[in-house]
């Protein structure tokens, strides 16, 4: 249990921890009384708090409706810091830098699918390895360094995907200030043989249909047109690469600012001043990680297309967008009447900007950015779009997924994977893992109810519900 933490409610979906002592800025929490009361059995709270100790922060810290218990900020932690004033915490990012979700939408139906989804999922475990295993794709070390910088255009560039991809993608795929020179040989050394591939732990492949649409002009828009149409969601990141560069320049950080480390509430949050050297250099280091996995989700877009393709014949699988959940970048938002440059922290959370920001494909900008969030395994999943509300209360973002609500240690000791895939075929739903181990760790009573989760974003409008998708067959870990 975490420590008792004072709490106004705002309103049935939204509560405060009002500023004291260090506080620069109230922490505001979007959750139901259900989901407070589970975060308030770990951490998550104590880090929303400890949050608003960073420098330049604005407004207030911010924890989404998944938030459960992190490294530095709690899963689910979203902070704006000043550009000039702030600075770059890889507590705020994570270790899987640019841990995030592709959508791709296609012409099948359920009905066209089910019958071979077995066939199906053992073909896409072998275009997309999961768990530990190496890539099927092999890059030599300038290619690994052009990747990095280029993102998932150096994919479009190698005959994997296409243009019509990067333009349906956060930063269509690459952040330009990325530098490959800035990432450890030990961490290339780690991603190089990991492109198109899922890794383990909550990452998943995801043969799904759609099964309600809440909003059918904007689910037309995001081209979901019927229920029973088939999708296909990847979730992953950026692998072993991105670990290694969280691991390497926190440990840079703890070195170079002793001082900033003694004042913090909490040796986690370690960032590098706005305008420091490090500081730019892990930028263009997260970058670099955060490109090469939008190369890794855009190639396994590609992998999962030529899977389809030989069990099922013809189909047409189009990304209808792809989102980042563990990321910074530098964006303008207004604060107070006037417009801001900010660090922009979100960790385990989605951005969800809304209708006009130049950001969002042209195809979507005046309905809002698509926000794809996935269930945990054998749930919904659901895809939402961004708000003008959101923009003005959470700096255009909400939850990324269900969220933990019990460790991996605590769901191997209560779930048997065997079980865990026997109950999930009875209802229809087929589980390819790399392990049972995995299997069991991912179980859906390890998370929270993902559909709370959706319904207080858009009750608290800033995320709204478009579509609500179902699967049929999973990849894992």
């Amino acid at each position: 249990m975490g420590e008792p933490i004072e709490l106004n409610k705002i309103s049935d979906i939204v509560w405060e921890i009002p500023r004291s002592g260090s506080m620069k800025v109230p922490c505001r929490i979007f959750a139901s009384e259900e989901l407070v009361e589970k975060m308030q059995q770990d951490r998550t709270l104590q880090q929303g708090r400890n949050m608003t100790a960073l420098p330049g922060i604005y407004k207030y810290s911010l924890v989404m409706p998944d938030g459960h218990e992190g490294y530095g900020f709690p899963i689910g932690g979203v902070a704006a810091l000043d550009y000039e004033d702030g600075g770059i915490s890889p507590g705020g990012i994570g270790y899987d830098i640019n841990c995030g979700v592709r959508l791709l939408r296609s012409d099948l139906q359920k009905d066209e699918v089910a019958p071979h989804i077995k066939a199906l999922l053992e073909k896409l475990f072998e275009y997309c390895p999961a768990g530990l295993g190496s890539s099927n794709i092999k890059v030599n070390e300038a290619q690994l360094d052009t990747l990095l910088n280029e993102g998932a255009r150096w994919a479009v560039e190698n005959g994997y995907g296409s243009e019509e991809d990067l333009k349906h993608c956060e930063e269509n795929g690459c952040l330009e200030q990325a530098d490959a020179a800035q990432i450890s040989n030990t961490a290339k050394k780690r991603g190089k043989k990991q492109i198109a591939t899922l890794g383990s732990g909550n990452h998943f492949l995801e043969v799904q249909y759609v099964d309600q649409i809440y909003d059918r002009d904007v689910a037309r828009a995001f081209g979901l047109t019927e229920e029973g149409q088939v999708t296909f969601m990847i979730h992953c990141g950026s692998r072993g690469l991105g670990h290694q560069v969280c691991s390497d320049y926190l440990r840079k950080m703890e070195k170079g600012y002793p001082d900033i480390l003694k004042e913090l509430p909490d040796r986690e949050l370690i960032y590098a001043p706005a305008g420091s050297e490090l500081a730019q250099t892990y930028f263009r280091a997260m970058c670099a990680a955060a490109n090469f996995a939008w190369c890794n989700r855009h190639v396994l877009g590609h992998q999962t297309r030529l899977a389809v393709h030989e069990v099922l014949g013809d189909a047409t699988l189009e990304t209808l967008y792809d989102v980042a959940h563990n990321i910074a970048k530098v964006e303008e938002h207004e604060i107070e009447g006037d417009l801001k440059q900010v660090w922009m922290h979100r960790k385990g959370a989605t951005r969800a900007f809304g209708p006009g920001r130049k950001e969002i494909p042209s195809a979507y900008r005046e309905l809002g950015q698509p926000i794809l969030i996935p269930g945990s395994m054998g749930t919904a999943s659901y895809v939402l779009v961004g708000t003008s509300k959101g923009m003005e209360e959470t700096f255009g973002s909400t939850a990324h997924g269900a969220g933990r609500a019990m460790s991996r240690h605590q769901a191997k000791k209560t779930f048997r994977g065997e079980e865990v895939a026997r109950n999930l075929e009875e209802q229809g739903i087929f589980v390819k893992g790399a392990s049972w181990r995995g299997i069991a760790e991912e179980a859906s009573g390890a998370y929270k109810d993902v559909d709370e989760v959706v319904r207080v974003s858009h009750e608290a409008n800033i995320g709204n519900l478009v579509v609500r998708l179902r699967p049929i067959g999973v990849v894992k870990g």
